[in-house]
């Protein structure tokens, strides 16, 4: 027992102190060396990977697409180069080789000749049709109107959030420049670029909300969304056998809500209707009529002639459909107030 006892402290581990801090002693090859592999590309490679850096293939450039962007005029032109210069030579090759300047059918030199020169003018009228068929790019237009910001008074401070956040949204992802919200008989937003007040003081043209549901735009957005139809896409299990007639509520079908698309302006200058929003700017080059449940639009002006793509204006539907959820919450309070 006492030899045990005095085993027991000598079997337990005693405490090591901890590793002394490297010493660096400076040496002129060794520094020279380490300078070297610290700034080579493979040691700043490493560095990089062990920052947890991409590592993956690396998206692969087209480069002839690139030329051909940057060399436009050249490219077009390129085929009346080619056209013109094969003429040429067949002409001096038909002048010079002592053949006969009439085309005989029984001569492979004059069917081959007949043969370039038709390829040679094809060529030169392809060239043509490229120089006269040029893509028209399409320029912003600033609008030119007064910015204002106003949201109707007396409204609850989840909708004023909701409503900001939906110009916001706008103003960040799409060509939008203007923004009207009308809900019953009430304006409730009216931000971005608006129309200056003919009385010159500095003021803004106010949405009559009378007159513009009376209006022929207004009145086919709204009729679009009482008359909105659902389209249903189901998708079908094909891992359980399943009766075609069965209910759409059924597991084995995914249904899909598809919501109605907006009324779209791609250019505004071309519509007469465009006399019955005198609040937008005079150069607003495209609009939007965006229902919002049955009883509101959203009148969304843009800066480019169909600037608002496909993408753009179901994504403005969706918004929509969620800025009526909020906004039908307090319908109650905006007809009170």
């Amino acid at each position: 027992m006492e030899a045990s006892s005095l085993l027991l402290p000598r079997l337990r581990p005693t405490p090591t102190a901890p590793p002394a801090p490297y010493q660096y002693h400076y040496h002129p090859r060794f520094h020279l060396h380490l300078s070297s592999v610290r700034s080579s590309p493979v040691a700043r490679a490493s560095s990089n990977s062990s920052q947890g850096t991409y590592r993956g293939a690396k998206p692969q450039r087209d480069w002839i697409g690139e030329w051909v962007s940057k060399n436009d005029g050249l490219v077009r032109i390129l085929p009346i180069s080619v056209g013109g210069v094969s003429l040429v030579a067949v002409l001096l090759n038909r002048a010079f080789s002592g053949i006969a300047p009439v085309a005989d059918a029984s001569s492979s030199q004059s069917r081959a000749d007949i043969l370039t020169l038709s390829l040679a003018v094809t060529d030169i009228l392809a060239g043509l049709v490229w120089l006269s068929i040029r893509p028209k790019y399409i320029s912003p237009v600033a609008p030119s109107g007064i910015e204002c910001k106003w949201v109707k008074p007396g409204i609850s401070i989840d909708v004023n959030r909701e409503l900001l956040w939906f110009w916001e949204s706008l103003s960040s992802a799409t060509r939008c420049k203007s923004l009207v919200v009308v809900y019953g008989n009430d304006c409730l937003l009216q931000i971005g670029a608006a129309a200056e007040s003919p009385e010159g003081d500095g003021g803004i043209v106010a949405v009559d909300v009378n007159k513009l549901t009376q209006g022929s735009l207004c009145r086919s957005c709204m009729q679009s969304s009482k008359h909105m139809n659902y389209f249903f896409i189901f998708k079908k299990n094909r891992k359980k056998k399943t009766n075609p007639t069965a209910s759409c509520t059924s597991p084995d079908y995914s249904v899909i809500n598809i919501l109605a698309l907006c009324c779209y302006l791609a250019n505004l200058s071309l519509y007469p209707g465009r006399t019955e929003l005198p609040f937008l700017p005079n150069n607003t080059q495209a609009l939007i009529l965006q229902p919002i449940g049955d009883k509101g639009v959203a009148i969304i002006g843009g800066d480019t002639i169909r600037g608002f793509t496909a993408a753009d204006q179901a994504w403005i539907s969706m918004v929509a459909e969620k800025l009526d959820g909020t906004v039908s919450k307090f319908a109650e309070a905006f007809c009170r107030s």
